[in-house]
């Protein structure tokens, strides 16, 4: 998730591999799990990216929410599955995920006079980015998932 391999990155800012993932996984799955598994990738960020400080923003907040709008959108009923719809859902679960970490840093009082400066740039960033990888992500793992429901029916 870390390693940024050259033309991978927009104004230093790389793709949410995770939220790409947690986008293709939950389309099609229950709200509740959905959002339990954005938690859960959300925590697993926030063990990579830990920095020492005593009180840090979370991922988990921001990657929940977008489980579970991302599961409510009810996919099959309201959008085709093709990558435009994909990489659209994507770009605006990523702004979600950016503000909801800028909301978290606001109230915590950080300090930083910049931080919805700084938000905007990095969500922007962050989405373009993002969507512009989803599909690549999305097909493989949508077909690897349908072929084992096959295998298990």
């Amino acid at each position: 998730m870390y390693t940024r391999f050259p033309g991978m990155t927009l104004m230093g800012i790389a793709p949410n591999w995770l939220l790409i993932w947690l986008v293709a996984w939950s389309v099609n799955r229950p709200v509740i799990l959905s959002v339990m598994v954005g938690v859960a990738l959300g925590f697993i960020q926030d063990s990579m990216t830990f920095s020492g400080m005593s009180i840090a923003p979370t991922h988990a907040l921001g990657l929940a929410i977008a489980g579970g709008l991302n599961s409510l959108l009810q996919k099959q009923r309201y959008v085709q599955e093709d990558f435009i719809s994909i990489a659209l859902i994507v770009f605006g679960m990523a702004v979600i995920v950016e503000t909801m970490h800028a909301v978290q840093l606001t109230a915590m009082g950080s300090g930083m006079d910049n931080v919805w400066v700084l938000q905007q740039r990095i969500a922007l960033s962050s989405a373009i980015l993002s969507s512009l990888w989803s599909p690549v992500i999305y097909f493989p793992l949508s077909r690897w998932w349908r072929s084992l429901e096959r295998k298990e029916d």
